[in-house]
């Protein structure tokens, strides 16, 4: 039946006699199975040079197709559950999905929806059977990808406060390139967007003709309106994910552009903007992300309370500032670091200055003053930048909208010298975290150790590939990529006693068997004219400290097509709710060296079992 059906496909192509490399992958595509060109290239090349050809005829064909699609492994699968090795009835196939696939709900109903999502053979398909070629189209499909098929899409309770989640952040969105000469593009804010990020930087500084301008300041980075940006960011913001989108603004414009800024924002994002509280006006919480759907929020400072704010709301305050001032501090390790605002208001009404419970400056301390247009202040509703102080000072005066930014260096010293205050204090406030400045080539720090800790913003360069994006691409296809993920409970918990690097009674310990069968079509090195590799996995965890782990499987010589391993791996997992898992495929050049081919990363909770 398989032939016949085969032949149906194929025969017209071959009216002439002979087909050439592109018409094989054209024909490859009508059979619907995945195909690397370089790959069919190389197993045509195989092909014609035995007879010093340029053209294969229809059964050189076949042969093509059963070396690439009929894999042995799979081979060996279906003979255990096809007696005749031709067909596989509904029933052998409940029995494989529940013994292999662990699906322990499988039935009758279950496998004929798969035979007829998957059996590409009609006769076959009618009698509610599954051929080989079923077989393989079903096992090479998303449903058995290692990838959780109820993770795909949004299942996680999205109405618990902001604050109650991991959202997926950039860094100087607008960089492309490195950090000091490289361009800025509008491109930074589309691609970010488009993988689900949902909280994005922007830095303003005054430009000609009034008109704000996007870049890095006092660098060599190209320039771009800010009207641009915020246009962008309107036409692609829910595109992969409903969700509210953060802008944090890095505000170095004068008051009079920052009005500028404020028009832009009202006029362009038109209703996306939030610009009033959701329900009360007092806010003792942060509202949900489901409340906020389709909503844009702007992160930037603000002159004294949402209160004052909504009730400024139908006044005109244009030409009005208001003045914050810090005590700026140099910190130790030359991070800039601002004690609380004294709020002040300068402008058509004068009021008394918000002295916040400020304890006196260190050393090295200088009164900075920065001047806030009303109009881009009152635009601030549930994300207020706050500088960060200390856990004391924020657990003493700070709001639940006020969020602060930590720098990566001063971050990592409270991760390992407070680690519990940190949980404590991220429970209840939206910590972003940033990389240092000295990454000057836009190089990302490990995002894990922060999201041990329950940091919501952890903001990378999403333009720098590597291990770090690596892990914020993995961790943020949970919960249908929607760029919102729901913190553990133990960090969600105001009186938690959660430490990474003691895990103690959070810790759920799971034991997790992986077993690395083969690899198909891997990419080949890039040193092999032959389209060889000499390939090896790496299995990585990420997670707190005590799981960190990676094993290493044997090297398979000269074979990127179909390299088989089979061989069992083992790993105890202590807080699964944190955990990543890492595949890392590399090809070994020498015995001291290995070059990445392809790597996939999933969070441990989200791995399929079978």
């Amino acid at each position: 039946i398989s032939r016949t059906w085969f032949l149906s496909i194929i025969q017209n192509d071959f009216r002439s006699g002979k087909i050439d490399l592109d018409n094989t992958m054209k024909l490859l595509q009508k059979l619907q199975m995945p195909f690397d060109f370089t790959h069919v290239k190389h197993v045509f090349k195989k092909t014609v040079d035995k007879r010093n050809a340029h053209l294969i005829n229809i059964e050189d064909f076949r042969a093509i197709y059963r070396a690439i699609v009929h894999r042995p492994e799979f081979h060996e699968l279906f003979r255990v559950y096809s007696p005749n090795c031709k067909i596989l009835a509904n029933t052998k196939l409940v029995e494989f999905l529940k013994k292999e696939q662990h699906e322990t709900e499988a039935c009758e109903t279950t496998a004929i929806e798969i035979i007829l999502k998957y059996e590409p053979i009609e006769e076959v398909r009618k009698r509610r059977e599954m051929s080989f070629e079923g077989f393989i189209r079903y096992l090479s499909s998303e449903d058995c990808s290692i990838f959780r098929n109820d993770h795909r899409t949004v299942y996680q309770d999205m109405n618990h406060s902001l604050c109650d989640y991991f959202i997926s952040s950039s860094h100087n969105t607008y960089l492309i390139s490195d950090q000091l000469i490289g361009p800025s593009h509008l491109w930074g804010y589309t691609s970010a967007l488009l993988k689900g990020c949902r909280c994005l930087e922007i830095d303003c500084w005054d430009g000609s003709n009034n008109e704000p301008v996007v870049y890095h300041g006092h660098t060599l980075t190209s320039k771009i309106p800010f009207s641009s940006v915020i246009q962008v960011i309107n036409k692609y913001a829910f595109v992969a994910s409903d969700y509210p989108v953060i802008l944090s603004l890095e505000n170095h414009c004068s008051p009079k552009q920052q009005e500028v800024m404020a028009d832009y924002l009202e006029n362009i994002l038109g209703d996306k903007l939030l610009t009033s509280t959701i329900g009360d006006t007092e806010v003792t919480q942060l509202p949900s992300p489901e409340a906020l759907k389709f909503k844009i929020l702007v992160k930037n400072k603000k002159v004294g309370t949402i209160e004052e704010g909504m009730l400024r709301r139908d006044l005109d305050s244009r030409g009005e500032t208001g003045e914050i001032s810090d005590f700026e501090i140099l910190s130790d390790d030359d991070e800039i670091d601002e004690k609380a605002p004294l709020c002040t208001r300068s402008g058509s009404s004068k009021r008394k200055s918000d002295r916040r419970h400020s304890p006196p400056p260190r050393k090295k301390a200088k009164m900075k003053k920065t001047k806030i247009a009303i109009a881009l202040s009152d635009l601030v509703i549930y994300t207020k930048s706050q500088k960060f102080v200390s856990f004391e000072h924020s657990l003493a005066n700070q709001k639940c909208y006020e969020n602060n930014s930590i720098g990566e260096v001063r971050a990592r010293k409270f991760v390992k010298h407070s680690a519990k205050e940190f949980v404590s204090h991220s429970s209840r406030f939206i910590t972003r975290i940033y990389p240092k400045g000295t990454r000057t080539n836009s190089s990302n720090y490990n995002p894990q150790e922060f999201w041990n800790v329950g940091c919501q913003m952890v903001a990378l360069n999403f333009q720098t590939p590597g291990v770090q994006m690596e892990l914020q691409n993995g961790k943020f296809l949970d919960n249908g990529g929607c760029g919102y993920i729901l913190k553990p409970e133990f960090l969600r918990n105001h009186n938690s006693t959660f430490s990474p690097h003691n895990v103690g009674r959070y810790s759920k310990p799971m034991s997790l068997s992986i077993r690395l069968i083969s690899g198909h079509q891997l990419p080949p090195s890039n040193l092999s004219k032959t389209n060889k590799a000499d390939p090896l996995v790496q299995i990585e965890i990420y997670g707190v400290p005590e799981d960190q782990a990676k094993k290493k499987s044997s090297v398979i010589k000269s074979n990127a097509l179909s390299p088989r391993w089979n061989e069992t791996f083992s790993f105890t997992v202590q807080v699964p709710e944190l955990a990543l898992i890492r595949f890392c495929v590399e090809d070994e050049i020498s015995l001291v060296a290995n070059e990445f081919l392809g790597q996939y990363t999933l969070p441990v909770l989200s791995l399929n079992k079978g």
